[in-house]
């Protein structure tokens, strides 16, 4: 009798063991990557798509696999709370949005091979911080009136581009630029005679990509309108570079589903 139960116990204990390591497996599986929105604008101006851009990107999180943190508070810049994130995504930003503490963490987020996103305005932000504007690519100058215009995809290897149309007709709002950092890599450009406005010559880039300062950076001029955060070669454009600032590979999207 004592040997039956003890090999009853020593059942139970077994079974036990499995179901924890069962939970500890999946616990682990289930553990996306995180990116964080931040969406600060300082000044009179302010984007009215920001919440179709936030509910676009938490729905690409949740059918890609990573889970999504959004913020206009300056005090998450700290590098204990940045450590958590794979990316972080400036959405349509605008002005000096951080204080030199907030940038130092930033930069240390970066150095330590963070991501960074920018969507459109974020080359209007930060036009006072040398660092930032060489992350980011670019510095934005004017635009012309919403309207269609040509873009030619220059790159079409690159996971933000490669569901692309390589000629790609589309409305928004057109950014001219006053300043490129000379090392971004190109991905689509804009025919400037396609519409009216251009002011960079000929055709300009509207996006790229970078690595810089030990992270990695990419950036669209595209998504001021609304419209965009439904428009599905848009959204596959952006998941391509959120997924390329976090660190995971085209051919990974499947596996993370």
């Amino acid at each position: 009798m004592r040997l039956k139960s003890l090999n009853f116990k020593l059942r139970c204990v077994f079974i036990i063991c499995l179901g924890l390591l069962a939970f500890t497996t999946n616990l682990y599986a289930k553990a996306n990557p995180k990116v964080l929105i931040f969406f600060k604008e300082v000044g009179d101006y302010h984007h009215t798509s920001i919440p179709a851009g936030i509910k676009a990107i938490i729905k690409l999180g949740e059918e890609n696999a990573f889970d999504v943190d959004t913020t206009t508070n300056v005090e998450n810049f700290t590098d204990e709370n940045l450590k958590q994130y794979s990316a972080v995504i400036f959405l349509n930003t605008a002005g000096e949005v951080l204080e030199e503490d907030q940038q130092a963490a930033f930069q240390n987020y970066i150095k330590g091979g963070g991501g960074f996103v920018g969507i459109h305005s974020a080359t209007n932000t930060g036009l006072e911080w040398n660092w930032y504007g060489r992350l980011v690519g670019a510095y934005y100058k004017s635009h012309p009136d919403v309207q269609p215009a040509i873009l030619k995809i220059v790159d079409p290897t690159h996971q933000a581009t490669k569901d692309l149309p390589l000629v790609w007709k589309r409305t928004d709002e057109w950014y001219n630029f006053s300043w490129y950092n000379d090392d971004i890599k190109f991905l689509i450009v804009i025919d400037e005679g396609s519409y009216g406005g251009g002011r960079n010559g000929g055709q300009h880039p509207v996006s790229w990509y970078h690595t810089f300062d030990g992270g990695r950076s990419f950036y669209t001029a595209l998504g001021h309108t609304e419209e965009s955060y439904t428009e599905p070669l848009f959204l596959k454009h952006l998941l391509g570079g959120i997924e390329y600032a976090m660190g995971r590979k085209a051919n990974e999207r499947s596996n993370a589903r």
